[in-house]
């Protein structure tokens, strides 16, 4: 007999313990499949996750380049701004000179003409007890200025019309 023939007959457990490693082995395959399909339903739904992250990266590089460029624009918007007000108060600056010289301009011109043609200081009493009529002036400031009451220069100056006053017009002036 030769010795294959020999071992077959002694022990006959061998091939059961072939077929249960199999049985094992193929439990364990079954097991790793499984595992290997969770594994592959969880990787899908992070992929899809994945997805999401890589849409949402684009989106806020996206975000944050028109963020940048607003930031831009809004401070050019400022400089612009500040560049104009900056303009506006050197323009109120020369018409505020403009005014003043308007203003000292004006102050010599206090000395008006009067009804007949000459030169008259206004705002004060002649000589000749006439006042000439300085701007502003109206017939109840006169006589508060002068001292009189206002009856007393309407009577004194019967011709005047006390609602069209003249620069440089004379009135009478009454004695107090």
């Amino acid at each position: 007999m030769d010795t294959i023939s020999r071992e077959s007959n002694g022990s006959s457990f061998l091939p059961f313990a072939g077929i249960i490693l199999g049985a094992l082995g193929a439990l364990l395959g079954g097991v790793a499949l499984a595992k290997l399909g969770t594994a592959n339903k969880t990787l899908a739904a992070h992929e899809e996750k994945l997805a999401k992250v890589d849409s949402l990266d684009a989106d806020v590089s996206k975000a944050l380049a028109a963020s940048d460029k607003e930031t831009k624009d809004i401070a050019s918007l400022g400089r612009q701004t500040q560049d104009a007000f900056n303009s506006v108060g050197t323009e109120l600056g020369n018409l505020r000179t403009e005014l003043t010289k308007l203003a000292e301009a004006r102050k010599p011109a206090a000395v008006a003409k009067g009804e007949k043609g000459a030169a008259v200081a206004t705002g004060v009493v002649g000589e000749d007890g006439t006042y000439a009529i300085a701007a502003g002036d109206t017939l109840a400031r006169v006589a508060k200025k002068l001292g009189v009451s206002l009856d007393a220069i309407l009577s004194a100056n019967p011709g005047v019309d006390a609602k069209h006053l003249r620069v440089g017009q004379k009135i009478k002036v009454p004695k107090k």
